[in-house]
């Protein structure tokens, strides 16, 4: 009976399970939706259409912050990131304004700031998956 005991507890990993799963399920379906809305959304080469789907992009980073902040993940990597966003969100706002005063939807400055929020925004992705993905402080295999 004792050598059962044994094999049981060697088949299911030997892992402490009064601990919560580390995998965030709900922070892993706002990545998919980050990472589609980034995408899909961009897919178009014309920057003004790819700027609305940038906007929503922002909705999705901030229900990230918000779950982040939930499982105390917060690091500076993933702050810097968010804060690349933001910065790069103003710019791209700043650009869009500029853009429609002088009518041009192809303004240079403006297709440079949405070509930057794309990238800030896959930084952010990164970051965020990199906080997903790590076993929190103390979680692992239980001593046997």
């Amino acid at each position: 009976m004792a050598s059962f005991a044994v094999l049981a507890a060697f088949a299911t990993g030997c892992r402490n399970d009064s601990a919560p799963a580390w995998g965030y399920p709900d922070l892993r379906t706002t990545l998919g939706s980050l990472s589609r809305a980034l995408e899909e959304g961009c897919a178009a080469t014309a920057p003004e259409s790819c700027a609305a789907e940038l906007d929503r992009l922002g909705e999705l980073s901030e229900r990230a912050f918000a779950e982040v902040l939930d499982h105390r993940l917060l690091d500076s990597r993933y702050v810097d990131a968010k804060n690349e966003l933001d910065r790069a969100r103003e710019l791209r706002v700043a650009a869009a304004a500029e853009a429609r005063a002088r009518q041009d939807p192809r303004y240079l400055p403006f297709r440079r700031a949405v070509a930057a929020e794309r990238l800030a925004g896959r930084r952010l992705l990164a970051a965020l998956e990199s906080l997903r993905t790590a076993p929190p402080p103390g979680d692992g295999p239980a001593p046997v």
